[in-house]
């Protein structure tokens, strides 16, 4: 009877241990809320979203997360230090122009005291933003400016169609964040402006950052120039002779933010 007690109780606590381990990333549903109608005229979401399987979707990405041991949850309401506390991870993608959303729910002050309030405390931040053209960045860039980072205007990667992906390459090499993807596609990307500690993790071949970080307080906050990593461009699209590896740095990007979050 002691024994059985005695593997109960220590079954009960390794399952308590993986619990308290387990990690949940959030992803944005408020700033970037676009709509479309479906073929019996209803509004639904789509865009960026864990569960959207069509290419413009991040069903894959979700995977990576859970195949690292994520929960995957999503955030419809404006971000608070209270909704953010049981995530470890944050993502905001690609925030709404009047374009994508006639009523679009800007990045305001209190949102940003808020998500830096959480940081602080040791929550990790990353902004997927877009080029100028397709991405609301006066607001996002509110936000990055709390970290010391800043998307500009400037078009990087410019890739005009499909004969001419490689102009959306990026070769990488001895990267301490990429460590098994050599060569990313990344098109029509804005480039990352960072001071006061924030440092460029990853630039291309004309020298623009591409992908930044930044410590704040017993957080990190990633920014990144494209929302990049949904299915369309997790190989899901790009040509296999070509040697694209997004999945692989899918894998490496999880992998990093799996390590920040549990320092």
């Amino acid at each position: 009877m002691k024994i059985l007690f005695k593997l109960c109780f220590f079954s009960l606590l390794t399952c308590s241990s993986i619990l308290a381990g387990a990690q949940t990333v959030t992803l944005d549903y408020f700033f970037n809320r676009e709509t479309r109608k479906d073929k019996q005229g209803k509004e639904i979401r789509f865009h960026y979203l864990w569960n959207e399987h069509a290419m413009s979707g991040f069903s894959i990405l979700g995977d990576v997360f859970k195949k690292q041991g994520f929960k995957l949850d999503s955030l419809e309401t404006a971000p608070t230090l209270a909704n953010l506390k049981g995530s470890s991870v944050y993502l905001i993608v690609d925030p709404d122009r009047p374009k994508e959303n006639p009523k679009p729910n800007y990045i305001e002050p209190k949102d940003i005291a808020e998500i830096s309030a959480w940081v602080k405390q040791g929550g990790i931040l990353v902004m997927f933003a877009n080029d100028s053209a397709n991405v609301e960045l006066p607001h996002f860039n509110k936000l990055a400016g709390a970290f010391g980072m800043h998307f500009t205007n400037e078009m990087q990667n410019h890739v005009i169609d499909d004969a001419h992906f490689e102009d959306g390459a990026i070769v990488i090499k001895n990267n301490p964040v990429f460590k098994t993807a050599g060569k990313i596609f990344m098109k029509d990307v804005c480039s990352i402006d960072t001071k006061n500690g924030a440092k460029p993790v990853l630039k291309n071949a004309a020298g623009a950052t591409v992908i930044a970080s930044a410590k704040f307080g017993k957080g990190n906050v990633i920014a990144i120039a494209d929302p990049w990593l949904y299915d369309e461009y997790v190989n899901g699209r790009l040509p296999k002779e070509m040697g694209f590896e997004n999945d692989k740095a899918a894998f490496d990007l999880v992998l990093w933010l799996k390590t920040l979050s549990k320092k």
